[in-house]
């Protein structure tokens, strides 16, 4: 079992270039892949998506990408001194003009829009992208690693609260014959005020039948049993399995709250409750499960 929550980092350095890959992730119903580059290193954003798709299968992943030159900046830089000296020109003619102070420096000069260009180093993108599949490879072992730490905690958080509904499952069970036979001793007394010359045994046995058949739980307590093995079957599975557990605790929900409403006992209402309140507890652990 893996959380959805984790993050990992991996640098690889090779031929004068060094690649940093960042991923974090957390819980979401479908894998999302999230990342913005610089647009010279766009082309390494479907390296990126393929590397992440290969390990993950659900969660919301952030990507951060890192390319450095590490023999120091191979770009080059050009000054267009025709534009430069416009500005110039331009700038001592308003000065003149306003008969205000000319504050141009060399520095403001340059940082006027088309005065310098930077042009970047040309990359060796093969090469760029191979030291990306390693760079984001490393990143993935760590984060599995720290998602797969995570699934152990969900795991054994999962089986406390599984342990609990079950031992409930079993006071409802234990309880559900009584029920019957409670409703059975209120009738008869019921009965016998009504009819003072006694009561009718046939009629008696036909309206406990009835109350029997329409509170009878065993099917529900049934089919929770089946769902609560089910769950701990899904707690040492591997894979994507979190959907699956998400689809269970629904109908573990559903079959509790059926016993809550055919059952018609307060003793039986109180262990519902609890067990309702130990479903939610799973469920939202359960969303964090990959």
């Amino acid at each position: 079992m893996q959380s959805m929550t984790g993050c990992g980092a991996g640098t690889v350095q090779r031929g004068g270039w060094e690649v940093t890959a960042e991923l974090k992730s957390v819980n979401h119903r479908f894998l999302d892949i999230s990342m913005r580059l610089p647009r010279n290193i766009s082309f390494l954003e479907q390296t990126v998506r393929e590397e992440i798709s290969s390990i993950l299968k659900r969660g919301h992943t952030d990507a951060f990408i890192t390319v450095r030159n590490l023999e120091g900046s191979a770009a080059e830089i050009s000054v267009d001194r025709e534009l430069a000296r416009k500005y110039t020109e331009a700038g001592t003619a308003l000065s003149d003009d306003l008969r205000a102070v000319n504050d141009l420096t060399v520095s403001r000069i340059m940082s006027l829009e088309g005065v310098v260009t930077v042009q970047e180093a040309k990359m060796d993108q093969e090469m760029i992208i191979k030291l990306c599949s390693e760079a984001v490879r490393a990143a993935l072992s760590q984060l599995v690693s720290m998602r797969e730490r995570e699934g152990e905690h969900l795991r054994d958080d999962l089986r406390f609260h599984l342990d609990k509904s079950a031992a409930l499952r079993e006071k409802i069970l234990t309880r559900a014959p009584g029920v019957v036979s409670d409703y059975r001793e209120k009738l008869e007394t019921r009965l016998k005020n009504i009819i003072a010359e006694g009561v009718d045994p046939a009629r008696l046995a036909q309206e406990v039948a009835l109350m029997a058949d329409r509170c009878a739980i065993d099917e529900e307590l049934s089919r929770l049993e089946s769902h609560i093995g089910e769950m701990r079957r899904y707690l040492d599975a591997k894979g994507e399995i979190g959907k699956k557990m998400d689809f269970l605790i629904q109908e573990m929900n559903r079959e509790t709250n059926t016993i809550g409403s055919k059952a018609q006992d307060a003793e039986i209402a109180k262990y519902v409750v609890d067990l309702k309140s130990e479903i939610e507890k799973m469920r939202e652990q359960i969303q964090n499960v990959e």
